[in-house]
């Protein structure tokens, strides 16, 4: 194909075709395969970030994600909203946005204006025990119909309420209330009111797919899990079939991974719960569609597998890009956190390596070499840390890992 800026989606799809096409012949850098394979990742990479759609997203969501995209940290902000105390009320949602706000966001950041303009939507926890305090008009009905939920679950009922209720029951024991599932307490990633509805819906959704492949694996046992089983796994990574691999390697143990795009409310990666019967359950939305989202989103929810779920009434709801953000992080998310980078380099081989201390694209292929993992793990860890997120981006595998899950 000729190479210029891409401007419509018939143009990105070839691009997207040519590169898939490209990266199954893993072709050096330094040939002209390689180089055309990388020219390609930019010219996909720029059209995707001029035509993001921040649907579903919250205004505090988009300057979140442009601030990550970018490399900024809240000081940098300053210019923009006027005063460090400003910045971090605005961050923590305590302060809405002015319209002079989303003006200097808006041509600050490269925002739509329109992306900043949304309902003041605030932090507290929605009450989940109490029958008259469920607001079921909450749920994004629409989304879950026109995915065909309610159609694969079988749900009855004539009004919009009596078919999320029956929609909800079918994960809880025999003649439970559909108003049980409420009692699930969701730690990690605070949300909103409407993306609680919506985690809420998700979640039913996915541990009713894990639920209909539990009755062929054996019973978990948390003592068979060690930092040396998550080892394994990580080297499953450098496969290229590595993602189906990981849910056959994970069911041996008796843990279901289920990939099931997110709902537009909520935006989060990753989630570990446990289904009435005390089966794990891992569900990954793919919000980020890159290797290295999914192998360290897949850790991390492991980590609170084998460390910190004990009951069907807790799930961990997890965003990676946000780890270690809030002021107060909870102990266990930190303590997964840890778990996930060790899992896949040792603390310290990675202080005293040349990828961490002198990053290249040689270094990274290096130790990613040695260690027998995929190279997109050892270049994200790279952004992550140095908050570069504009480099060695060639080894993400951006848009590679969804289509394991067709």
């Amino acid at each position: 194909m000729e190479y210029k800026i891409l401007k419509t989606k018939g143009e990105h799809q070839a691009a997207l075709e040519e590169a898939e096409a490209l990266v199954a012949l893993d072709p050096s850098s330094t040939t002209p395969q390689g180089q055309r394979l990388e020219l390609l990742s930019l010219l996909i990479e720029d059209y995707e970030k001029r035509r993001y759609d921040f649907g579903g997203l919250d205004p505090i969501d988009v300057i979140e994600f442009k601030m990550n995209e970018q490399g900024l940290r809240q000081r940098d902000l300053v210019p923009l909203l006027g005063s460090r105390s400003r910045v971090s009320e605005v961050l923590a949602r305590k302060r809405p946005l002015t319209v002079q706000m989303i003006r200097a966001l808006s041509t600050g950041l490269g925002i739509p204006a329109d992306a900043l303009i949304g309902d003041d939507l605030t932090l507290a926890e929605p009450a989940r025990s109490a029958e008259t305090s469920i607001e079921w008009k909450y749920f994004p009905y629409s989304e879950m119909q026109r995915r065909g939920w309610f159609g694969a679950a079988r749900v009855t009922g004539s009004t919009n309420e009596e078919r999320l209720r029956s929609f909800l029951s079918q994960v809880l024991p025999d003649r439970a209330p559909a108003t049980q599932f409420f009692r699930r307490k969701m730690s990690g990633e605070k949300l909103t009111q409407k993306a609680y509805y919506s985690t809420l819906a998700w979640t039913a959704r996915v541990l009713m797919r894990a639920n209909s492949v539990e009755p062929g694996l054996p019973k978990f046992d948390r003592g068979r899990i060690s930092l040396d089983t998550l080892r394994d796994l990580g080297r499953l990574s450098w496969f290229s079939n590595g993602p189906q691999l990981a849910v056959e390697y994970l069911a041996k143990f008796g843990i279901v991974l289920v990939v099931e795009q997110r709902l537009s409310n909520a935006v989060f990666d990753g989630a570990s719960m446990l289904n009435e019967g005390g089966t794990p359950v891992i569900g990954l939305t793919l919000r980020i569609d890159r290797v290295d989202y999914f192998w360290f989103t897949l850790m991390h929810e492991i980590a609170h597998v084998w460390k910190h779920l004990a009951s069907p009434t807790e799930s961990f709801i997890d965003r990676i890009d946000r780890m270690g953000a809030h002021e107060q992080a909870d102990a266990r998310e930190i303590e997964a956190d840890k778990i996930a980078r060790d899992a896949f380099i040792k603390r310290a081989l990675w202080e005293r390596s040349s990828a961490r201390l002198a990053p290249s694209k040689e270094a990274i292929q290096d130790l990613a070499d040695s260690l027998h993992i995929h190279p997109g793990i050892v270049a994200g860890r790279i952004q992550f840390e140095t908050g570069k997120y504009e480099v060695f981006r060639e080894f993400l595998g951006q848009g590679t890992v969804l289509k394991h899950f067709a």
